[in-house]
């Protein structure tokens, strides 16, 4: 609470403007008179909706407050969703073992909640941990529950980005449903719970987009028929601020259309991740510990990685990644993983990207010029990401072919995600002597 306590003071002195969520509120008043949502502007900094309509229509409620009580607001329950998706992370990994899980979720917030993406996301008022909680809460929920992937479809009516996590369930359920088939020759084993979960998720997204539709008619059409495909609404591509591929190829290429480069980037990123999550997925039945946390954080990364925009702020899917290596570490008894561990929490509160110089105001940004160390600076997170990213596909081969892991503690044969927090007294006794 003393370290919750210092971050308020903090962002009280800073006097931060949380712009993001003055945008928000702005969004909200437009819906409330009637006005054109996609034509608004707020903020000194003239800033756009960017989001669906859905997101709009949630934020009609802040209107009701003032400015202060507002910012009040937002601060105490980001700090509450930190907490959560610390909670969510820890019940993701089954961990910790002889801690109560409240306890530990609230002794790691007060750590990380001054690491660059926490801050930037409370700085500006943001909702990505509402967005990540969203997801996780979906991952974590028991086998075979009937609404599991309203969460994801909820995030990504928000936000399109989380829907690939749609898609990665979706694709998990293919491999898992032609297996079945092969197995069985019933084409009823198609269906599988990772096939319901994908479908309640993207039945849930069209929900919101029907229910935009149905109350914001003319926003929706805007939205869907052109808003949605106009990336520069959104801001520069080039600025140290975007933490995506797009923004590194722009940097590289000394431009503020990355093109080809980007496209190719981005079309590999997307295979080799979707493919590691999926793999890391299956392989959690064939005894790869924390198998879901790979697949999940694996999924995380590539949808940040091939987004044309990717704030720093967004990437507070850093969290889950870390206490995935973390506990992997203890796991293996490997200074070697805490050293990455380690290496990598380093790169998330170093606020080294923001070494560089920089001035998103001008015509010509500092960004453009970049040096080869620069370039490295302003390409932190997307380089943890990818190296995330070929770790993972290290761990998930060794245990599709037997080696480097033993039966995970809490997993069974179901096709489906493991029951989230269950740990069997002999997968808890098999991690301790680890």
């Amino acid at each position: 609470m003393v370290s919750f306590a210092a971050f308020w003071a903090a962002q009280r002195t800073a006097n931060v403007s949380m712009i993001d969520l003055m945008v928000y509120r702005a969004e909200g008043w437009t819906v409330r008179n009637g006005y054109d949502l996609y034509s608004m502007r707020a903020t000194y900094a003239d800033l756009p909706a960017t989001y669906p309509p859905f997101a709009a229509l949630l934020f009609l409620p802040l209107t009701l407050l003032d400015v202060a009580d507002m910012r009040g607001v937002a601060t105490f329950a980001n700090l509450g969703l930190l907490v959560v998706l610390i909670h969510l992370s820890l019940r993701l990994l089954g961990r910790p073992l002889h801690v109560p899980r409240g306890a530990a979720a609230l002794g790691i917030a007060s750590f990380v909640v001054w690491c660059e993406p926490v801050w930037t996301t409370l700085r500006y008022g943001q909702i990505n941990l509402l967005l990540a909680a969203l997801v996780l809460w979906d991952l974590t929920r028991r086998p075979g529950t009937r609404w599991a992937g309203i969460g994801i479809g909820i995030a990504a009516g928000i936000k399109l980005t989380p829907a690939l996590f749609a898609v990665f369930l979706a694709l998990c359920g293919l491999v898992q449903g032609w297996r079945r088939l092969r197995r069985t020759g019933r084409t009823t084993a198609l269906w599988n719970p990772w096939l319901r979960q994908a479908t309640v998720a993207t039945v849930t997204f069209l929900g919101t987009a029907v229910l935009s539709a149905v109350v914001l008619p003319h926003d929706s059409r805007r939205f869907w028929g052109g808003a949605l495909f106009q990336s520069d609404r959104v801001g520069r591509t080039e600025i140290t601020d975007n933490q995506s591929l797009s923004g590194v190829a722009a940097r590289l290429l000394h431009t503020g259309d990355p093109g080809w480069l980007w496209m190719v980037l981005a079309f590999l990123a997307a295979v080799l991740g979707l493919g590691v999550a999926v793999a890391a997925a299956l392989a959690g039945q064939r005894g790869l510990p924390h198998g879901t946390a790979w697949a999940a954080v694996a999924c995380a990364v590539t949808t940040l990685l091939i987004s044309p925009i990717s704030w720093s702020h967004h990437w507070v899917w850093c969290l889950p990644l870390l206490l995935l290596l973390g506990a992997e570490a203890q796991r293996r008894g490997s200074r070697r993983w805490l050293a990455g561990t380690l290496l990598t929490g380093l790169v998330f509160c170093s606020y080294a990207l923001w070494w560089v110089p920089r001035d998103a105001g001008s015509s010509r940004p500092p960004e453009l010029h970049q040096n080869g160390a620069q370039m490295l600076l302003s390409a932190c997170y997307p380089l943890a990401g990818a190296a995330f990213l070929v770790v993972a596909a290290v761990v998930t081969r060794d245990a599709l072919r037997g080696r480097g892991c033993g039966r995970g503690p809490g997993w069974r044969e179901t096709g489906a995600w493991p029951e989230a927090g269950t740990v069997t007294r002999a997968g808890a006794q098999a991690v301790a002597k680890e």
